[in-house]
This record gives C-alpha cells, sequence and structure tokens, in this order.
C-alpha cells in the first residue's frame, strides 16, 4: 500500500515516514499543501495522512481540492489543534479520520489500516486464495497449515495480488501501490519479487498459485480457475 504524507515539519515528516516504512508502507512525503495536490495528481495513493497546519495554503483547503478533483482515497488529518469546530471543519471537507497531536504511532497505523479497510467493498481483516490465507493484522501468511516469513514488501506485493484474484495485476500497478517515488523504473525488482514469493509459496508439492500473464503482470488464483 502506498501512503501520501504531508507535513511541513522535517522532524515529524522523517518520523512518520520512517514508522510506515517499517510497518510495510511504500511512502512519498510532500511538504505542503501545492506539493501534496501535485503528488495526488501524478500518482496512486491507498492513503493519505496530511497536516492541517501547513504554511501557504493548510491541510483542509488541500483536501477539499483533492475531493473535487475526484481523488478518492481516504484521508487522515493530523492537528495540533483539539476545538470541536476544527475537527468538524477536517471531516466537512473530505477527511475519513482525525487525530491530535501529539499522537501515537500505534494508534495511527491502527487508524490507518481501519480507514483502509472501509475502502475495500467487503470491509475483512484476513483474504484468502485456494489454502493460502493472508492476515492483515497480524501481517502473517500460511498455507498447508504453515506459517509462511514475508518481508514488508513481500507482504505488500502478496496482498496486492490476493486482493485482485482471480483479475491479473500489471508491473505498472505492482510498481505503483508498493514502491515509492524514489523507486528505480529501469530495473527488474517485480519479477525480482514475484519469484521470491513463488519460492515461499509455490512450494514443490503445492499448486502453484503464482502465474505470468504475458504482457500484462501476474496473477494469483488456482490453475483452471
Amino acid at each position: 500500500m502506498r501512503i501520501l504524507v504531508a507535513e511541513d515539519d522535517a522532524k515529524v515528516a522523517e518520523h512518520l515516514r520512517r514508522a510506515l516504512c517499517e510497518a510495510g508502507y511504500a511512502v512519498d512525503v510532500a511538504v505542503d499543501g501545492p506539493e501534496a495536490l501535485w503528488m495526488a495528481e501524478n500518482h496512486p495513493y491507498d492513503a493519505m495522512v496530511l497536516d492541517v497546519m501547513m504554511p501557504g495554503q493548510d491541510g483542509i483547503t488541500t483536501l477539499r481540492q483533492m475531493r473535487r478533483k475526484g481523488f478518492n482515497a481516504p484521508a487522515i488529518f493530523l492537528t495540533a489543534r483539539h476545538e470541536l469546530e476544527d475537527r468538524v471543519r477536517g471531516l466537512d471537507a473530505g477527511a475519513d479520520d482525525y487525530l491530535a497531536k501529539p499522537f501515537s504511532m500505534v494508534e495511527l497505523l491502527a487508524r490507518l489500516r481501519a480507514v483502509l479497510r472501509r475502502q475495500r467493498a467487503e470491509p475483512i481483516d484476513r483474504l484468502r486464495v485456494a489454502d493460502l490465507e493472508l492476515d492483515l493484522l497480524a501481517r502473517t501468511a500460511h498455507r498447508q497449515n504453515q506459517e509462511i516469513p514475508l518481508t514488508n514488501r513481500e507482504f505488500a506485493v502478496l496482498e496486492l495480488l490476493m486482493l485482485a484474484s482471480p483479475r491479473p495485476v500489471s508491473k505498472t500497478a505492482i510498481i505503483e501501490h508498493v514502491w515509492d517515488q524514489h523507486f528505480n523504473s529501469g530495473t527488474n525488482v517485480v519479477n525480482v519479487y514475484v519469484n521470491y514469493l513463488r519460492e515461499k509459496i509455490d512450494r514443490p508439492g503445492w499448486l502453484p498459485l503464482i502465474q505470468t500473464v504475458r504482457g500484462v503482470g501476474f496473477v494469483l488464483k488456482e490453475p483452471g480457475s
């Protein structure tokens, strides 16, 4: 999942970026409202974390502009203001949640997981394809009653494939949702990570679930389905 963070305080922005990356998200950081709007226009984001008080253009104005342009990714506002009126303004502007500073990163991550679940057609905590199960809260994978250890990046690629199943996912879509803006498009990293996953979830004797769709990308489904 790819997250846009808009925060003008460099220390707070770096703290958010590091914590979200450690939690398995790809993260892009904007330092003000106009940059956040530009990034939303040019990259697909699964969710946004926006500071309300930013120089030049505040987060509320920025989110209103995003919503008018049709950007529907869930948004969480961060603010040092605690007044009810400010929270109402933020929610009315299109925010999905509101967190007052100082905040616990554990709580922010929980709220982020909650808004991402609500975006799905059927809010669920577990994904299942054939005998492969992915626990989105515990961030664990199991197949044949065995736990499969995954890195954060492997988990993100597998989650994307399972969410799309039985539809294929293009390499471009995988890059856009799993890697941040600093990704080197000249590398073969998507194939590398898909091969990592194949070694872990398509072991000898197990039905192969990850299939290559030539000219498109990859699909995760039972053979013949």
